[in-house]
């Protein structure tokens, strides 16, 4: 498979298309899939790019199918970025034996343990990703933003307090806010990242921020006040509580 990615599927709607590519990730050492949703406008012109991380267990495909927001999208001229969540077929032992580790779930950081090097989605995301996006017509990708869901709100927070300036703007649904405080993250971190728990806070979003000294930009967090999760393995009052005058956080709350 070649680095240049290869068109795998095109379909058209609401005036734009959902195309789904795969090429040989560099970073990774791995063929990956991403999908991206190009509206009408990007026919004329470069439009911006909103990249959305998935959440455990989802792939490339997950929000693109689900979510409808290609009709947003087209109104607003703005181009849609999906990725996998890990890398796939590596073959390591034990990749595919939880769900909420290896296969499905990178956690969108770069791993320093040797048995799950290859693991490094942060570098994808931020480095690899983009540059292969420029290979495409009608994208900017100077002009991007992120957000995501659960696992992939955390890597959207994450991702934008360790690259201040790079995002226009960053949201999250039912972001995993606190991971060295929760069983999902305290699980992922000592797998990838190993026993010593401060290499653990350059990937939780409450410590980042609370070294944070970019610019004060609103950042939304959208959770149900019914998620089970939430005052377990989310905890988005920790965030919100550590980023009191470093961000204009607004925690909304769905009834």
């Amino acid at each position: 498979m070649s680095a240049t990615p290869e068109e795998q599927s095109a379909k058209k709607q609401y005036g734009g298309w959902n195309k789904q590519y795969q090429h040989h990730s560099k970073t990774l050492g791995c063929d990956m899939k991403f999908s991206v949703f190009t509206p009408p406008a990007a026919d004329k012109q470069k439009v911006p790019v909103l990249y959305f991380l998935s959440g455990l267990t989802c792939d490339d495909q997950t929000f693109i199918v689900k979510s409808n927001a290609q009709r947003k999208a087209s109104e607003h001229g703005i181009a849609l970025v999906t990725c996998d969540t890990s890398p796939r077929g590596l073959n390591i032992d034990g990749e595919e034996e939880d769900w909420d580790f290896g296969t499905g779930a990178g956690f969108y950081l770069n791993a320093t343990q040797p048995k799950w090097r290859q693991y490094r989605m942060y570098d994808y995301v931020v480095k690899e990703l983009p540059e292969v996006l420029q290979s495409l017509a009608g994208l900017d990708v100077h002009k991007a933003s992120v957000f995501g869901h659960s696992m992939g709100g955390h890597g959207a927070l994450t991702i934008f307090l360790k690259n201040s300036g790079v995002y226009k703007s960053v949201s999250a649904y039912a972001p995993i806010c606190n991971p060295i405080n929760v069983q999902w993250g305290r699980k992922a971190f000592s797998g990838y990242l190993g026993d010593d728990q401060s290499t653990w806070k350059e990937y939780d979003a409450t410590e980042l921020v609370k070294q944070y000294n970019g610019p004060k930009v609103p950042v939304l967090i959208d959770i149900g006040t019914l998620d089970n999760f939430k005052d377990k393995q989310l905890l988005p009052e920790a965030f919100q509580k550590a980023a009191e005058g470093k961000l204009d956080v607004q925690l909304r709350l769905q009834v």
